[in-house]
């Protein structure tokens, strides 16, 4: 499944876990033929994570340079141009990590999304959809599904195009794909 980035527009590209999500966002980021960023947002605390940040390298090949940065937006958008793509992979690790450090989850989604509006380069978002199945058994687990459909609202709000991928194929909600 192809998704076409628009010229200077912000994309989003959402789906549950295993989705397919991140294929298609690659993909997307390969055709355009700008240069290509990767913004990791991952902390790897585990093996679980090792292998799985070395399954997305693996994945997406060469062409790209990698910024790990895991908490802020400015670091990794700053210095970008119109000759790039910027792939944030994933808004969910990146809420994750603020929500972890107890940071103020308000504040921060409010600067992620100046940062977009500001950033000359075209920007992919890759983020979960969280919200399709129960209700989490605890309250942790409840506040980080609140607090990431809320992220998803504000990212689709302000993106051109927004992409709903299930089961590796995507289905465009908002703009042209």
């Amino acid at each position: 499944m192809r998704v076409d980035i628009l010229a200077g527009k912000v994309t989003v590209i959402l789906g549950g876990a295993a989705s397919g999500k991140s294929a298609i966002a690659e993909q997307a980021c390969v055709s355009t033929g700008k240069n290509r960023f990767y913004w990791a947002t991952s902390q790897i605390l585990d093996s679980e994570m090792h292998q799985r940040v070395n399954t997305h390298i693996a994945q997406r090949g060469s062409g790209w340079t990698t910024i790990e940065e895991p908490f802020e937006c400015a670091t990794a958008i700053s210095q970008m141009t119109r000759d790039d793509i910027l792939l944030m992979e994933c808004a969910t690790m990146w809420l994750s990590n603020h929500m972890m450090a107890d940071h103020d989850l308000e504040h921060q989604t409010e600067a992620l999304l100046r940062s977009f509006a500001t950033c000359a380069a075209d920007i992919v978002v890759v983020t979960n959809e969280t919200g399709l199945g129960i209700v989490p058994e605890n309250a942790l687990a409840r506040r980080f599904r609140e607090a990431q459909g809320r992220l998803n609202i504000a990212l689709a709000a302000q993106a051109d195009c927004v992409v709903l991928v299930t089961a590796g194929l995507a289905q465009t909600l908002k703009g042209v794909m």
